[in-house]
């Protein structure tokens, strides 16, 4: 059996990531090798990613690896990956989601109300801010981009009062005790794909696509389809201030919440929640489309 390589990020979050699923391989009998690579998102950490060319720059790296056949699959947080993959590409698996939430994490404070006027919350999503902002309008609200581990260092220096951060990587890496609170779904709505992984091939390879099926998580596949078709019905990146969360409801249907804000201007909040079968592929992301087309008619913007 010809060995497979796993390209890969080298933050400690993505090996973290490559490695999950290289046990899974290999559980499976397949050897596997890991190919660490420094993406663009990862060299350039002064400008918000909406400024320098969105999510698509911790991926652009790894698909030429794919392309020249240095790396037989991509293992990304599905969040990064864009709505729109290049021509040739295929998002082949879906694995068991971790915890979608957001968490909260602060050397003073046990929760967000706890934080005094003005303090200084640290994320560079516009999502967060928005969220953050509908939640706390007192806060200052500034940028903080780098690795997990580089976040932290800046929280432990005192450049924040707290920082926002996905639950999912938080727990992934063994740091649960950094947490002070977890926002509920209600409360911060995740972005679409917060907490999967998603693994991308050649869309030629045919033969991966099969060894990946049983890896993947039916579920959680539907419930980010239809996520990622909120944004990518409303020309969605990171440069949006866009949540999509799809969660299944007693009796097999699916919920999907999605809500839209503006980083500068007066605009508020929109919110809203779409129910239905999403049994397919097709059904989920109709489901999608449809919570984006509600958001459009409560008054949410599409992306230019």
């Amino acid at each position: 059996m010809t060995p497979l390589v796993i390209a890969t990020r080298e933050s400690r979050l993505a090996l973290w990531q490559a490695r999950h699923v290289q046990s899974l391989l290999e559980a499976r009998g397949h050897a596997v090798s890991l190919l660490g690579m420094t993406t663009q998102g990862d060299q350039i950490l002064d400008r918000s990613l909406s400024k320098v060319g969105g999510k698509g720059l911790f991926v652009k790296e790894l698909e030429l690896a794919l392309e020249e056949g240095r790396a037989d699959i991509a293992v990304h947080s599905l969040k990064d990956v864009p709505m729109e993959l290049p021509s040739g590409f295929a998002l082949a698996c879906v694995l068991e989601r971790e915890d979608p939430r957001d968490a909260l994490v602060s050397p003073n404070c046990e929760r967000l109300a706890d934080l005094p006027q003005g303090a200084v919350v640290g994320t560079s999503s516009l999502r967060r801010m928005v969220l953050l902002r509908a939640l706390r309008p007192d806060l200052r609200i500034e940028p903080l981009r780098g690795n997990l581990d580089t976040r932290l260092r800046k929280l432990d220096e005192g450049q924040y009062d707290a920082i926002v951060l996905a639950a999912a990587g938080l727990k992934r890496l063994g740091l649960e005790g950094r947490i002070r609170a977890i926002f509920e779904v209600d409360e911060m709505l995740p972005a679409a794909g917060q907490g999967a992984l998603g693994i991308e091939v050649r869309a030629s390879r045919s033969d991966l696509i099969e060894l990946l099926a049983p890896l993947a998580s039916a579920g959680d596949t539907l419930a980010t389809a239809a996520e990622r078709a909120v944004s990518r019905a409303m020309g969605g990146s990171c440069s949006m201030p866009l949540a999509a969360h799809a969660r299944w409801q007693p009796g097999g249907q699916l919920r999907v919440d999605a809500a839209w804000g503006e980083v500068e201007g007066q605009a508020p909040l929109v919110r809203v929640q779409v129910q239905g079968e999403a049994g397919t592929p097709a059904q989920a992301e109709a489901l999608g489309q449809q919570a984006a087309q509600a958001l459009r008619q409560a008054g949410a913007r599409p992306a230019a």
